[in-house]
């Protein structure tokens, strides 16, 4: 059956790549050859190769708050979550529907990593009990619709470190059981095998780490050990892939003894951080200062690359309305630029954690 009929299949797939991610769903409604062709690994390939894919940033997002909304006598108010798409080349905000079972929000502190198609979401806690999840849900950005993964082995386990080779593998690697205790355990999730594998231990304990892939390496960076609680390691460990071995322990090789949320790297492999008021690179085994930070995103900063580009989200104060914005870094001794970019109400609040997508 041809893809459109009186066309070559060549015109016909042609057509279907320049189609915008969120009209697959109801393109693939149209006949069972558009949904087999949107649904293979050639429509993604061939959309890339010819300049038609879309980088995507994915959110969790908490739902704003009114500063003024909150009247004395103060109580601690814990917003929902909910998951955003975000195109900065077209500046466009996307809701993604709730997991089922889970339309009050997401479960407090999941992570979230991109895997081909889809968006995983893993762990997290419970919003009503506070009760540690080994859950995995898997949403498929094509069908728009959530499945059940198979669930996280080994016990309870929070703030751990979370990546994917965007591929089909998220990789998790410490955080806390139970008992507080940090782990060095580490996992491997197939998404298209749904099966979990166990990787070698890290070196270290490490506690609220933070997980990046790049070229081919899950990188776990800083963390704390149990008997160190909230004192964060300025070390990193790297698994490579290929050899299925963690590479030696870098000590010393983040910027300061902090929350390591702000790490990133950029598609050269560079590492990039917020401290303080500056946004900052590593160059060889130095950090250099490389601008300061827009005032309205200097508390509870969040850093993703975008592109050739970086995003900044934060506010200017602690639970005050997010802005946005990208920054282009110039050559030759040129100051780096930055552009704000719009922000609608809705999508405002807190950025808790986020993760990268090419569709």
């Amino acid at each position: 059956m041809e893809i459109i009929p009186g066309l070559p299949d060549e015109i016909g797939r042609e057509c279907l790549i320049r189609i915008p991610f969120d009209q697959f769903s109801t393109v693939s409604s149209v006949s069972r050859s558009w949904k087999k062709e949107i649904q293979s690994k050639e429509f993604y390939h061939q959309r890339k190769n010819n300049g038609f894919n879309q980088s995507l940033l994915a959110l969790i997002q908490s739902d704003p708050i009114s500063i003024s909304s909150i009247k004395p006598p103060k109580t601690l108010i814990i917003p929902a979550h909910r998951l955003s798409l975000y195109e900065p080349g077209k500046n466009e905000w996307h809701k993604l529907p709730p997991i089922p079972g889970y339309e009050d929000g997401l479960p407090l502190f999941c992570k979230c990593t991109g895997v081909g198609r889809n968006l995983v979401v893993v762990g997290g806690w419970d919003t009503k009990t506070y009760r540690v999840l080994n859950s995995v849900f898997i949403y498929d950005l094509v069908t728009c619709t959530w499945r059940r993964g198979a669930d996280v082995p080994g016990g309870e386990r929070s703030f751990f470190a979370c990546a994917s080779d965007f591929d089909r593998v998220v990789y998790i690697a410490g955080g806390h059981d139970a008992g507080k205790t940090a782990l060095r355990s580490a996992l491997a999730y197939d998404v298209v095998d749904n099966t979990w594998i166990s990787l070698p231990d890290l070196a270290k304990q490490r506690d609220e780490c933070k997980g990046l892939f790049h070229h081919g390496k899950f990188h776990v960076i800083s963390g704390y050990q149990t008997d160190m609680q909230g004192k964060f390691d300025k070390s990193s460990e790297t698994f490579d892939v290929d050899t299925w071995k963690w590479d030696q322990v870098e000590e010393q090789k983040l910027e300061a003894e902090m929350c390591p949320r702000t790490y990133v790297f950029d598609y050269e492999g560079k590492m990039y951080n917020c401290v303080s008021s500056s946004l900052t690179r590593l160059d060889g085994s130095t950090w250099q200062r490389l601008t300061e930070l827009p005032d309205d995103v200097r508390a509870e900063t969040f850093v993703a690359m975008w592109r050739r580009k970086l995003l900044v989200i934060g506010s200017s104060i602690q639970g005050g309305p997010q802005s946005c914005y990208a920054v282009e870094f110039g050559k030759c001794n040129k100051k780096s630029v930055w552009t704000k970019l719009e922000m609608p109400k809705e999508f405002t609040g807190f950025v808790q954690s986020g993760c990268n997508l090419e569709l």
